[in-house]
């Protein structure tokens, strides 16, 4: 019998037994999306480095057009152009304005724009303002967007695309990250071939090499995949000790079952200890946790759903916790299209296909057995239900964990 763990307990015992490393490394800013931040990036420099025009139209002070209408206009006399990329004429003198495209720099002296409809040319010099505007109306003021000394993206962050357009502002170039941590992967089992075989009689391709290495990619790792290893002790031994030389933590898969292909939980305790041998999940409640030299090593089912599930809660959670980070859950609620069944004592983990019905979402579950990693492929997320629950009728409300962010209407 396996002396087992509860998904929280796995996580507590991560948290306490594996600190974050906080290696440091920079990277060209076009190679920065999706690495996490090492440091506070602070502005230097006011943004925008100049007052801007919001508008086609004529920078002026506003005070001049106060009281002004279209049947009697504010004749201002036309001073300039501003042209773009360029500084400003200036400054401007009282009672006159001057011609600003969208973006241009607004003159000295000019606190208010008016939009280019608003304006007659009257084709002599002077132009008529044929509406009030407001001191600050239409523009952008130094500094608006950051001044020097103010924090613009914190320590820990994952880079988007948005940040990337605001570190381009700031004029970084390069961009101080934390290192990825690498995952070291391993496929257990004499009936795997490789991905581009044709299966024989008795044999599986090896989905779990490239599948858990893509979860480890995707929580902000790389990944390094060692192949398929025999089921003989000495060759996994010789695997695993190759990759705890070269990775930060180790993903087993296969290997894990109580009994005789039970040499994961042997490997681990010749070379270091073995924190834990099953959680109280469904599916994945073999898997194995292992420190050897301060790396963690999950040794995970050979079932591809349940890898998955157990490297998406786990494993995940490790490579987001080595950068210093916590590994966000993005929910939707949802109602269930049909009652769950539940295996009782342990937490049961289902895909879910999300479909939209009316103001809401309705969570259709998996439906088939628990190997089909096609059918996985074809959900959104999954729901959780507790290990004291027997199941859910339909209906019921579930929250459905997101693989991405996105979600299709």
């Amino acid at each position: 019998m396996l002396t087992v763990k509860t998904p929280d307990q796995v996580l507590a015992i991560l948290e306490e037994t594996f600190p974050a490393k906080t290696g440091e490394e920079t990277v060209p800013l076009e190679k920065a999306l999706g690495r996490v931040l090492s440091r506070d990036i602070t502005a230097g420099e006011h943004i925008p480095g100049f007052h801007r025009s919001t508008v086609d139209g004529y920078a002026l002070r506003g005070a001049d057009t106060f009281g002004c209408s279209a049947a009697i206009p504010a004749i201002l006399p036309l001073a300039g152009e501003v042209v773009m990329g360029r500084a400003a004429p200036g400054p401007l003198a009282p009672g006159s304005c001057v011609a600003v495209p969208t973006g241009g720099m607004v003159p000295a002296g000019a606190d208010a724009v008016v939009m280019l409809e608003q304006v007659e040319d009257y084709g002599d010099g002077t132009v008529g303002v044929c509406a009030p505007v407001a001191p600050g109306m239409n523009m952008i003021f130094r500094g608006d967007d950051v001044t020097p000394g103010r924090l613009v993206l914190p320590s820990g962050r994952r880079l988007q695309p948005q940040d990337l357009g605001a570190l381009a502002a700031l004029g970084a170039c390069r961009v101080p990250v934390r290192k990825r941590p690498v995952a070291g992967i391993l496929s257990t089992g004499d009936e795997l071939v490789p991905v581009g075989e044709a299966p024989g009689p008795g044999q599986v391709r090896d989905v779990n090499s490239v599948l858990l290495g893509a979860v480890a990619e995707e929580a902000g790792g790389d990944c390094r995949l060692y192949g398929i290893i025999p089921d003989r002790e000495e060759a996994l031994a010789r695997a695993i000790d190759t990759a705890l030389g070269e990775c930060d933590l180790v993903m087993v898969s296969g290997g894990s079952s109580v009994g005789t292909r039970d040499i994961v939980c042997r490997v681990l305790e010749d070379r270091g200890q073995v924190l834990l041998h099953g959680i109280a999940m469904k599916p994945g409640k073999p898997t194995i946790l292992g420190e050897v030299a301060g790396k963690a090593v999950l040794g995970l089912p050979g079932n591809p759903v349940a890898a998955f599930f157990t490297a998406w809660l786990f494993g995940r959670f490790l490579v987001s916790r080595m950068m210093g980070r916590r590994a966000r859950r993005y929910t939707i609620p949802a109602r269930l299209a049909e009652s769950v069944e539940a295996n009782h004592g342990r937490s049961l983990y289902s895909g879910a296909t999300l479909v939209r019905a009316g103001e809401e979402w309705l969570a259709w579950p998996i439906r088939g057995k628990s190997g089909l990693i096609t059918t996985l492929a074809a959900t959104n997320g999954f729901f959780h239900v507790p290990r004291d629950c027997e199941g859910l009728p339909k209906g019921a409300r579930v929250e459905v964990s997101l693989y991405t962010v996105e979600q299709e209407e």
